[in-house]
């Protein structure tokens, strides 16, 4: 027997960790990443301590956890850094920008924070991320809030609420994540979301007006946009990417992995950008490469949460206290998004925990993928998450206005939770 099928071989083998270890291995991790350790090493961290504290020997650390948690999450990894490919053509060319503010010029100013809220949507859906799609629209949205006398408050929930609307609907990390666990082609997963984003798109516009006179006002100092800039791809130029991207993966139906980049690369020639190729490709994927290490110590830590009692434990607990078990998904999406800060980390641990229980529990792979893909959003804006920085700088607020904000995040979560878990819970199983 070579290495490599010894290694499988001892992958393959059923190991099951106490409970306890699993409780405090989580709960370091959980730890370490709000105290800014890095997240990589924060997972590794929390799955050794937790393995062995559960009853795990050396080699069962070695390859039950830090073996198999990087195998479990390879086609994951594969298919993000396909993502990187289009996203990075996306921010580097300037078509996000350009998306961004045709949607903005066109609604106009009457309807400021639906035309705010509706770029950041379309930003997200076409397959940016969120901290990087605040970055590109809050210069227009602190414009647009100066000439309409809107407060930063609104503005920034606006983007923040239509992100998360997008965010459900979007070929991005957590979708690729949440439909490689299940099983899923990702198409499914965004199609899935369609009903809920729309509802979050409404509720966000609604939650937004009630802030348009709270908090600072924008003032001249804030305003660096520049609405004339010449280096910028036209409208009919920078949609050809993310158009052919969705096209291929909708109608193909063409695995992400090689949908993502051909979108890409058909905007790279249509924007005259083929001599940029390389830089391009070289600066979506180094984008990536933060998510793709997160996702290996996730997948450790979510190796230490699958292989123990802990799952079935938490859907026993539920079933004692009268709650349903397709709660699960959307409870779990929740506890795993708002402790980690991170969608993308809290989709996989609670897929990769709580999927078996689910789908023996009769709730269907979709709405099991969609639940926790929304669940996940429910309160991703936390101090010791990328996007409340990116959100609180880029907006120009101070960190106390921007945790004045959160609350507002949370009803809008709320609502996005709450609509996904009725409609594919209730409605649609």
């Amino acid at each position: 027997m070579d290495y490599l099928d010894y290694v499988y071989e001892v992958i393959s083998e059923t190991v099951t960790f106490g409970t306890v270890g699993v409780i405090i291995g989580v709960a370091l991790s959980i730890f370490l990443v709000i105290m800014k350790l890095n997240p990589l090493t924060s997972m590794f961290l929390g799955a050794i301590v937790g393995a062995f504290i559960g009853g795990a020997n050396l080699e069962q650390v070695l390859m039950n956890i830090v073996v198999s948690g990087g195998h479990s999450v390879m086609l994951v990894n594969a298919r993000i850094l396909a993502c990187g490919v289009l996203a990075g053509v996306l921010i580097e060319t300037g078509a996000a920008e350009t998306i961004a503010k045709t949607i903005v010029k066109t609604l106009g100013e009457k309807a400021a924070l639906l035309s705010l809220a509706l770029a950041a949507m379309v930003i997200l859906a076409v397959g940016v991320f969120i901290p990087i799609s605040v970055i590109i629209l809050a210069p227009i949205a602190l414009s647009v809030a100066k000439k309409t006398n809107v407060s930063k408050y609104a503005a920034l929930l606006a983007l923040s609420g239509g992100a998360k609307a997008g965010n459900i609907i979007s070929p991005n990390p957590n979708a690729v994540t949440a439909a490689d666990v299940f099983g899923l082609p990702l198409s499914q997963v965004m199609l899935g979301g369609i009903g809920p984003s729309i509802i979050t798109l409404i509720a966000t516009v609604l939650v937004a007006s009630l802030l348009k006179k709270k908090g600072p006002m924008v003032e001249s100092e804030d305003l660096d946009v520049d609405d004339n800039k010449a280096d910028l791809p036209p409208f009919h130029k920078a949609f050809v990417a993310p158009f052919l991207a969705l096209f291929l993966l909708f109608v193909t139906p063409l695995d992400p992995f090689f949908a993502l980049p051909i979108g890409a690369f058909a905007g790279i020639i249509v924007m005259g950008k083929w001599r940029e190729t390389i830089s391009l490709v070289n600066a979506g994927i180094t984008r990536m490469m933060p998510i793709v290490l997160m996702l290996i110590g996730a997948g450790a830590l979510g190796q230490l949460i699958q292989q123990s009692y802990f799952p079935s434990m938490v859907a026993d607990g539920l079933y004692a206290i009268g709650i349903p078990t397709l709660f699960l998904a959307p409870i779990s999406g929740s506890i795993m998004g708002t402790a980690t800060g991170s969608a993308a980390i809290g989709v996989l641990l609670a897929s990769n925990s709580f999927a078996d229980t689910l789908l023996a529990a009769g709730i269907p792979a979709l709405a099991s993928a969609v639940m926790i893909h929304a669940g996940v959003m429910f309160m991703d804006v936390v101090p010791h998450g990328n996007y409340f920085l990116a959100s609180q700088q880029s907006m120009k607020v101070t960190m106390i206005d921007r945790i004045k904000v959160m609350p507002y995040d949370a009803i809008v979560g709320f609502v996005l939770v709450a609509s996904a878990t009725i409609i594919h819970g209730f409605i649609l199983s």
